[in-house]
């Protein structure tokens, strides 16, 4: 597990307070909304805070690449990465 993907799944963690999941527990690939992890909206926008404070990376309402963007931690890696965001 690269040390983004796993920064990722334990700010996923620490943020929303899944107290029962573990890191390990996350598949990368797996869908965080709906079927996969069940997160919601509200936990969207949640995310996308702690995101921008750890990484320093943006998200826009009006963007319409958010839905892909937090579809999975992949999705979530490759979007830092390319943002060149870096932990804070």
């Amino acid at each position: 597990m690269s040390s983004l993907k796993l920064q990722i799944k334990e700010l996923i963690i620490d943020a929303l307070e899944l107290e029962d999941i573990k890191p390990e527990n996350i598949v990368d690939s797996e869908p965080l909304f709906g079927e996969g992890l069940g997160l919601d909206s509200i936990d969207a926008l949640e995310l996308g805070v702690a995101l921008k404070k750890k990484f320093g990376v943006k998200f826009s309402s009006e963007n319409a690449d958010n839905k892909k963007h937090f579809a999975s931690v992949d999705a979530l890696a490759a979007y830092i990465e390319k943002e060149g965001g870096s932990p804070a």
